[in-house]
């Protein structure tokens, strides 16, 4: 007799391909910022992905552990593109080793490897280095900036000087220098018309990095790579509130489109926030963690002291994440939610 396996039981999915498309996904936005700003964003690809596959390699060891079988798992690849695509791209090479080294070391491996780390590597490395050196992690490109690649080069390994005139604020953090600079006078209408800096609906450019980070995000969709509800949920989150803030005073806030379309927005929705290790693991979870996250980002940008806050909320909705997955179990089959009655 053939026993036919059940229609409901799915293969396995191997780590391996699950970063595999995570890093696919990522090419768009990838191909759209090496546009934007020059190839330093491969440069900063590849010095991240060496060293995070070094620091692995030596921990693993360190640890008695098999150094393939990990190394090839794609987690510590995937952990690398992020802290390049989040860290300024003409940042020196030390920055970013700095912070690949204190997402594998200390965020990861330090707390038992991939699957036992609370927080999102990629993150902690973030919010580190932008609280140590505050000033190198605001450097971001100028507009129009063109620069070739030996060029490039000599200012991210510091062959060259570093000059102020190759690197401007975003348009997240000049809009907030401005409103807070000039509270009484300052029109937000009249910032977004300046063409230098703000294009069709978001800043200049990065506008299309986001949609093709948001392109990205419905690949994984499609491949079910990650579930519906932390990026709805999330954009929901930021669009909400942004928009709430917006209608009351149109005249000191942004439009929630143009900040579900700048910053790390599109990214941290589909990207980041979606870990399955730090973020909640069950479906209302999920839409409370997204929803949090895309509330937090936005207060902390608007009217915190950095100008963007994804890597914070994400990381604040980690401290939270167990909480809210054990309120948010679903009832076993058979059972009902609520207090156990006791037998009289």
């Amino acid at each position: 007799m053939e026993i036919v396996t059940s229609p409901h039981v799915l293969k396995p999915v191997s780590i391996t391909r699950v970063m595999g498309l995570v890093c696919l996904a990522l090419v768009p936005g990838i191909a759209v910022y090496t546009w934007l700003i020059g190839p330093a964003l491969l440069v900063q690809l590849v010095l991240s992905s060496c060293a995070a596959l070094a620091a692995e390699a030596l921990l693993l060891k360190l640890r008695c552990k098999p150094v393939s079988p990990f190394l090839m798992d794609g987690s510590a690849l995937v952990t690398a593109w992020l802290i390049a695509l989040t860290f300024p791209p003409l940042s020196p090479w030390w920055l970013t080793v700095t912070g690949v080294l204190f997402a594998i070391v200390i965020a990861k491996q330090l707390y038992g490897g991939l699957g036992q780390n609370p927080f999102n590597p990629a993150m902690v490395a973030f919010a580190a280095c932008i609280v140590a050196f505050p000033a190198l992690m605001a450097q971001w490109p100028a507009q129009g900036l063109s620069l070739s690649l030996v060029q490039q080069l000599e200012v991210v390994f510091g062959i060259a000087p570093r000059i102020d005139a190759l690197t401007a604020a975003t348009p997240l953090d000049a809009m907030k220098t401005a409103l807070k600079m000039d509270l009484a006078h300052t029109h937000i209408q009249d910032l977004l018309a300046n063409q230098t800096l703000y294009g069709t609906f978001a800043g200049k450019g990065w506008e299309w990095v986001a949609t093709a980070y948001l392109l990205g995000g419905l690949f994984l969709l499609w491949k079910r790579v990650i579930t519906w509800h932390v990026p709805v949920a999330f954009i929901l989150g930021m669009g909400a509130v942004s928009g709430l803030c917006w209608g009351i005073n149109p005249t000191r806030f942004a439009d929630p489109l143009f900040h579900l379309f700048s910053g790390g927005a599109m990214l941290g929705a589909f990207f980041i926030a979606t870990d399955p290790v730090s973020g909640c693991t069950t479906p209302r979870g999920k839409l409370f963690f997204g929803l949090g996250a895309g509330i937090l980002a936005y207060l902390i940008r608007v009217f915190g002291t950095f100008p963007d806050g994804i890597a914070f909320a994400v990381l604040i909705m980690n401290l939270c994440a167990p909480v809210i997955d054990l309120l948010c179990q679903p009832p076993v089959f058979g059972q009902k939610l609520g207090p156990k009655k006791e037998a009289p």
